[in-house]
């Protein structure tokens, strides 16, 4: 079966012939213009996968970005912008963006790096039921944390991450290990976008002080539980 592409890109030119390309390469694809739009979208299909554009009229990319992170987290999503500044990078990937592609950019490319992330994102689902984390429960599943005071949502990557370290915990995992196995790749950007979905993790999990995500310079991550 087919995998399911919504485009959202204002440009008259780029966005029919991107739409096109990948039909070309097996792709079921729809293209709407703004971010408001692809919402709508989204209420009436399901999806594989989004690209989306920054800068577009009525809702631009981060808005929307910020709102399917919230209600479609299990969906990924990646930027395709002429938008090169590093803040504007570290912004996407803090939204959550599995990439951030600058234009112009090679076609084969991108192909490639969208059938690198529905790959990823399809293989790694974990099965465990649940997971018991100190004050916290993981639903791997469901992709939630149920908290002591509220339950999370978790995008698919932020779950992937947190089971590694969890099914991992006291066990320093290697940086370049996290990145092969849940990026597929090691560059600046899966770095950084390794290095802010770890700041997110810590914010979720700060209501039990004795869950440590440790940052060992130049080593890896390691997850700790401290307990009397």
């Amino acid at each position: 079966m087919s995998q399911k592409i919504l485009i959202v890109e204002d440009d008259q030119d780029l966005g029919p012939l991107l739409k096109q390309y990948l039909e070309l390469n097996g792709f079921l694809v729809e293209l709407r213009t703004n971010g408001k739009l692809a919402r709508l979208a989204l209420q009436i299909s399901t999806f594989d996968i989004i690209l989306t554009d920054v800068m577009m009229p009525v809702e631009d990319g981060f808005t929307f970005a910020m709102e399917i992170a919230k209600t479609h987290p299990e969906i990924p999503f990646l930027f395709i912008t002429a938008r090169k500044l590093k803040s504007d990078i570290i912004r996407g990937l803090d939204i959550g963006a599995d990439d951030y592609i600058i234009k112009p950019f090679d076609a084969d490319e991108l192909v490639l790096r969208i059938r690198n992330i529905l790959k990823r994102t399809n293989n790694h689902v974990p099965e465990t039921t649940s997971y018991k984390l100190g004050t916290y429960i993981l639903v791997p599943k469901e992709f939630l944390l149920i908290g002591p005071s509220e339950r999370k949502k978790l995008t698919e990557r932020e779950c992937q991450l947190l089971t590694l370290l969890l099914t991992n915990l006291g066990k320093l995992i290697r940086k370049e290990d996290i990145l092969s196995q849940l990026w597929k790749e090691s560059d600046f950007f899966t770095a950084r976008s390794m290095d802010v979905f770890v700041s997110r993790l810590r914010k979720y999990l700060a209501e039990d002080p004795a869950i440590q995500i440790e940052s060992i310079r130049s080593a890896g991550l390691r997850m700790l539980i401290h307990r009397q």
